[in-house]
């Protein structure tokens, strides 16, 4: 049974059709505490099945580990979104958990971004984060039922587009609730940037840029 309906399926091969550049969607499964991995990897093949601009690449994290190093992948069900074809990127922009319910919508958001290979974000934000020199990791607590979610990672996954320095996360808060509880996830969306800086709430580009350069001040 299609978890994307018929009619979504023909919005979203329209929406698609816009795709200036491949993009590759990478799956990373484990056998081992992955309750949702079959469902992730269902809307993976769905969305990678309607455009010819879409592929999907599926690992196993705990048998491929170099793979999983290589993508700096820690915990499954985790689906990266890239640049495919033959100038392949990895922009940094990760799915931990079920990209489902609300979350499905940044999916889609993310993956027209990285094939339309423009971010969105203001002129000030692209010149800021192209001369970065310090690492940003930023993770981005959300809920699938959660509607104000999408907005928090799409922007984090913005960010993560315009430099390389920059990695950033959709967390799934009840499939990882260890992380969770680390990090005090008590309403979603929560962003934790560098492990020290926090943000409550889908907050507007200037406020995570400002929380940005807090968190390599």
């Amino acid at each position: 049974m299609s978890l994307i309906q018929a009619k979504d399926r023909e919005y979203l091969a329209q929406e698609f059709s816009q795709l200036s550049q491949p993009v590759k969607l990478v799956l990373f499964t484990s056998v081992h505490d992955c309750e949702y991995c079959t469902e992730t990897r269902q809307i993976a093949a769905e969305v990678a099945a309607l455009s010819p601009q879409l592929s999907l690449e599926e690992h196993d994290r705990e048998g491929e580990p170099e793979i999983a190093a290589q993508y700096r992948v820690d915990k499954s069900p985790a689906l990266v979104v890239m640049r495919g074809g033959d100038q392949p990127k990895d922009f940094g922009i990760r799915y931990y958990g079920i990209p489902g319910g609300y979350e499905f919508s940044s999916l889609i958001h993310s993956i027209l971004m990285v094939g339309k290979g423009e971010s969105g974000l203001s002129a000030a934000a692209k010149a800021w984060a192209a001369s970065l020199t310090q690492p940003i990791h930023i993770q981005v607590f959300v809920t699938p039922s959660c509607p104000y979610c999408p907005q928090a990672v799409v922007l984090a996954h913005r960010f993560a587009l315009e430099s390389d320095l920059i990695r950033a996360d959709m967390v799934e808060a009840m499939e990882f609730p260890d992380l969770a509880e680390r990090y005090q996830v008590m309403g979603v969306p929560r962003t934790v940037i560098n492990e020290h800086v926090h943000i409550e709430g889908a907050a507007p580009e200037t406020v995570l840029h400002a929380k940005l350069q807090e968190a390599i001040a």
